[in-house]
């Protein structure tokens, strides 16, 4: 009964609007004033602190820097460049361009809404003049930058880890496949729409521009070697990768001569909030977590499904639904940090392979993201292109097919992305 009416006040707190982070410190305090008495707040903001300096999470603002950078030091800007000059001959080839662009940044920060906020200022304007529309636009952009929790490197997939005590760079590694499976899904649904409304082929195909942007490219393309290349060969973990891509996209930055310091310090200020909000949602739930383990709730839920079923395959299907429900609502960082500690016990009873299901759950996540009411990229996607939510969300509808689809198969055939893991460590 008391475990109900937490969960009824958690609730309650988010409808109303209170922060995330307040509301499960909130709860969870109650909870242990319920059960234990004054004398378990003694060590609650040593707990928080403890579990909000995690080594493997200095790695959130380190990429959510190197992407300020990129977009200072005109890096964004030559990668639009050559993917222009690739890509630009096909029909719709803006949008085209703005899913290629999002593969590549996705590789630097990691951060979807970094994503939309950086490209989208660039290629939401170029769309709308050539005919694209608001919400086509605002549409292509938000799906295309959810490929950025998905590629190596990513923010969720460092929280999952950390929630889940799991490798940070096998999850990585696992997110090379769906997310190349996923930009070659969503250019095929934005090829579908250039032929439907008859947008225009940027450019002709022309060899000596796509090698001139190409040499003017090559230092950016350093980047997710440094990144991708150091995590895989096991030279360096996911957390001093995040350091080198701030050295690397500085040096870049320089050899440019482009950095535009007005803008990298708006960056770096936004970069700085972002992190702090999850920072405090990550020492929220270690109060919330240690409620929770006390009071037994994972394994009671384990328990509870495991007598429904115990098979793998339908209990990923159970959880799926879950996830899916739980993205419309709570942002992606939030949905981890509160719902995967829960669940964990039930994964291990079933032998769902840790990374396996930490993919599973950031590909449901990436679908949260662009799922209102909250759906923080598609919202931000769409106060760039100054369009409507729901007329975006009617376009980006069969996006969203996509990464379901991409979800469904990285479910029920594991081997697809994680031959790679197999492969590098195992």
């Amino acid at each position: 009964m008391l475990m109900f009416l937490i969960f009824v006040a958690l609730i309650a707190m988010i409808c109303l609007n209170v922060p995330i982070a307040v509301a499960l410190s909130v709860a969870a305090i109650i909870g242990l004033l319920a059960t234990e008495g004054t004398d378990s707040l003694v060590t609650v903001a040593l707990d928080m602190y403890d579990g909000s300096t995690k080594f493997s999470l200095i790695a959130i603002p380190m990429f959510v820097l190197a992407g300020a950078i990129m977009n200072a030091g005109g890096i964004t800007d030559r990668l639009i460049n050559f993917v222009s000059a690739l890509i630009g001959f096909v029909r719709g080839g803006l949008a085209m361009v703005n899913i290629g662009v999002s593969l590549f940044f996705a590789e630097i920060s990691g951060s979807a809404v970094a994503d939309v906020a950086a490209l989208g200022s660039i290629l939401i304007p170029q769309m709308r003049k050539r005919g694209y529309g608001g919400p086509l636009s605002a549409a292509v952009t938000s799906s295309s930058a959810s490929l950025a929790i998905i590629i190596p490197p990513s923010i969720p997939m460092i929280l999952y880890a950390t929630s889940a005590n799991t490798s940070v760079e096998q999850l990585f590694v696992a997110g090379v496949a769906p997310g190349l499976m996923g930009a070659a899904g969503l250019m095929c649904v934005a090829y579908m729409f250039a032929r439907r409304y008859n947008l225009p082929v940027e450019e002709a195909f022309n060899m000596p521009k796509l090698r001139a942007t190409f040499v003017d490219a090559l230092p950016a393309f350093s980047l997710p070697v440094i990144i991708l290349g150091g995590i895989f060969g096991g030279y360096v973990t996911a957390t001093e990768a995040a350091g080198l891509a701030v050295i690397a996209a500085f040096v870049v930055g320089l050899w440019y001569r482009q950095i535009d310091l007005q803008h990298l310090k708006r960056a770096m200020l936004d970069g700085g909030m972002q992190t702090a909000v999850v920072m405090l949602l990550v020492a929220a739930s270690v109060l919330m977590g240690g409620f929770l383990t006390r009071a037994q709730m994972p394994q009671q839920l384990a328990a509870g499904i495991l007598e429904i079923t115990t098979n793998k395959w339908q209990i990923l299907l159970i959880l799926n639904f879950f996830f899916l429900i739980i993205g419309f609502f709570l942002h992606s960082a939030a949905a981890i940090i509160l719902v995967v500690p829960i669940v964990v016990p039930l994964i291990t009873a079933a032998g769902i392979d840790p990374v396996h299901f930490g993919l599973v759950v950031t590909l449901n996540l990436a679908i949260g993201q662009q799922t209102p009411p909250v759906a923080s990229v598609l919202i931000t996607s769409c106060a760039v292109a100054r369009a409507n939510i729901w007329e975006v969300s009617k376009v980006n509808i069969y996006f969203v097919m996509v990464l379901l689809t991409v979800l469904l198969i990285c479910t029920y055939v594991p081997s697809i992305p994680m031959f790679l893991v197999e492969y590098f460590y195992r």
